[in-house]
């Protein structure tokens, strides 16, 4: 019997509604937001980097920065290879109940730390060395981040043209739009409403006037844009090209799931929404891939149910920009709630359109929009048009993401090196070198023609530094106050320590030295840069599980100290002072 994807819409969307209305009220309460309590945007507001912003505003950005092609990639993978079953439980549970909570504690401990970020919050409680290890992890988890994306919007927009013009259209708008608010001062719904009507009519534009150039020529383009985008003010371009294109993808999102339930009940869309055949429901511990399931699928659908990158997020722009500490709520906790009904509704793509050729990216783009655009059309919309659109969600999303990554990882190589005291630091610390420094190495990445095998290197990390945080977080609840359980944060990190390390040592031990290096057939069927990328890719998986043990140890020592210790807490939940 067929299964209309209607009924997984339905099932995340009840789940993630008990987890906002109960779990997040209680956290909300937990960590004692305080409306009246000032906020690092207003306390240190500098017109660059602190800058208060209205909650709508706040929320395209944070939407707009988490949700990049990890959530729609992942999702799609996991399906073809163990099953779509597996996928939608992965989200549903894990996401409420691990993903948003560690956004959401992210977000707040940044809050009572001037909006620095997790690294310098670590390193408070357990000393240089650890800030210095977490940032440098993040650093380089960063580079990653970007080098993939990068690539990622010059695939989408060479399989879319459209989509690239509509992209350049809506940037330009934000510049327009960021003046109009700012410095003008004029009425924000007015605007809003303009300028909303102005991004919906880019899609027109980007399909009568497409630019067609290959991807390899778009990834500089795309890297030169996040390099501008990163060192510009946040007023200028990121709050309102963020809070513009929300709009989009709350249109693409929201859209395409009231066209499932409005497909599913009342219309008649060009494809019956149900899950097709070729996508089983569940295909087996080792799946299609011969991987297992366990620890596998959980690095592999990574930002639809919780990532570290986000805390790079909530703690690196977002907590500089947060108006009311309560507004940290909807942000931070349903933010990524709304990041999960992207993975969910990429899983119902691929379970309409079906698999196709191809593998990673290849596989999740045409399936994404295929599907979005048959979807779509319950509503009414021509499948050309549905397919464009679809295309430029996801291009929102991963532009977004990229330059935002690029701004992040400035933020870390400065606390990395803190005040300068050399030519060299002073250069290190310049936002102009510091992102064009990042910005060479993702492209050397990149030009290399190693992105794909960049990507699962890019989940464990990714994952890994999701544990993190949440050590992170539980370090600091556990310094603030001795009443304050530590198991909403500790036992999501405990799972997501050894679950990430599993699949780290499964992919150096079996994916890359037993199956590559120790396999004579692929040896002789491949060159010698292909092997020393191998070798590379096992040495950073066993730098990165020696960086996370290192942490976990030092932050565990540090919770048995505090919580034995006798001394006063914090009373606003800030580092403990003598």
């Amino acid at each position: 019997m067929a299964v209309s994807i209607v009924w997984m819409v339905l099932f995340v969307l009840v789940v993630f509604s008990i987890g906002y209305l109960g779990y997040s009220r209680y956290l909300a309460q937990f960590v004692e937001l305080d409306e009246s309590r000032e906020t690092p945007a207003h306390k240190y507001e500098d017109g660059q980097e602190y800058v208060p912003a209205k909650k709508p505003v706040l929320l395209g950005h944070h939407y707009s920065s988490i949700a990049g092609g990890a959530p729609i990639v992942g999702p799609i993978t996991a399906a073809v290879i163990w099953g779509w079953v597996p996928a939608l439980l992965w989200i549903a549970i894990g996401n409420p109940l691990l993903g948003a909570v560690h956004d959401f504690v992210a977000l707040s401990s940044s809050l009572r730390h001037e909006g620095k970020s997790i690294g310098y919050i670590i390193g408070e409680y357990v000393g240089e060395r650890g800030k210095d290890m977490l940032l440098w992890f993040a650093f380089l988890t960063i580079i990653l981040v970007v080098a993939v994306f990068a690539f990622v919007v010059g695939v989408v927009f060479e399989a879319y043209p459209a989509a690239a013009t509509s992209s350049l259209l809506y940037i330009a708008l934000a510049l327009v739009f960021g003046v109009y608010l700012y410095q003008l001062d004029l009425p924000f719904v007015p605007g809003t409403v303009v300028f909303v009507a102005g991004v919906f009519a880019s899609v027109f534009v980007g399909i009568e006037y497409p630019i067609a150039l290959t991807a390899s020529t778009w990834v500089p383009i795309i890297l030169v844009y996040a390099f501008i985008a990163s060192v510009l003010p946040v007023w200028t371009l990121l709050q309102p090209r963020d809070y513009l294109s929300s709009f989009l993808l709350y249109a693409g999102v929201g859209g395409a799931i009231v066209a499932v339930v409005v497909g599913s009940f009342l219309t008649n869309p060009v494809q019956s929404l149900t899950v097709s055949d070729s996508i089983g429901a569940y295909n087996g511990f080792f799946g299609t891939a011969n991987l297992p399931l366990f620890p596998v699928l959980f690095v592999t659908i990574a930002c639809g149910t919780i990532s570290g990158f986000h805390s790079l997020v909530s703690s690196g722009t977002t907590a500089k920009q947060l108006d009311k500490e309560t507004d940290a709520r909807v942000i931070g906790y349903g933010g990524m709630l709304g990041e999960g009904l992207l993975a969910t509704l990429a899983l119902s793509t691929v379970a309409i359109a079906g698999v196709t050729t191809g593998g990673g990216v290849g596989r999740a783009l045409p399936n994404f929009a295929e599907g979005g655009g048959i979807i779509l059309t319950s509503l009414g919309i021509p499948l050309a048009f549905g397919e464009v659109f679809m295309a430029l969600v996801m291009v929102s999303f991963l532009l977004t993401s990229t330059d935002t990554a690029l701004r992040l990882g400035r933020y870390m190589f400065e606390e990395i090196v803190g005040t300068p005291e050399t030519t060299i630091q002073e250069v290190g610390t310049n936002r102009y070198a510091n992102a064009g420094f990042q910005c060479v190495i993702a492209y050397g990445l990149v030009a290399s023609g190693t992105w794909s095998s960049l990507w699962p290197l890019f989940g464990g990390a990714n994952q890994l530094l999701a544990a993190l945080a949440l050590l992170t977080a539980t370090v600091w609840l556990a310094n603030w106050d001795e009443s304050k359980q530590l198991i909403s944060t500790g036992v999501p990190m405990v799972l997501m320590s050894i679950t990430t390390v599993l699949a780290l040592l499964y992919l150096a031990l079996v994916t890359n030295l037993s199956e590559k290096l120790l396999n004579p057939t692929w040896m002789a069927n491949n060159g010698t840069m292909a092997v020393v990328s191998i070798v590379l890719q096992i040495v950073i998986a066993f730098v990165l599980i020696g960086l996370a043990l290192s942490l976990a140890r030092m932050g565990y020592e540090n919770i048995q100290k505090a919580r034995g210790s006798g001394k006063p807490a914090a009373t606003d939940g800030g580092e403990q002072r003598e």
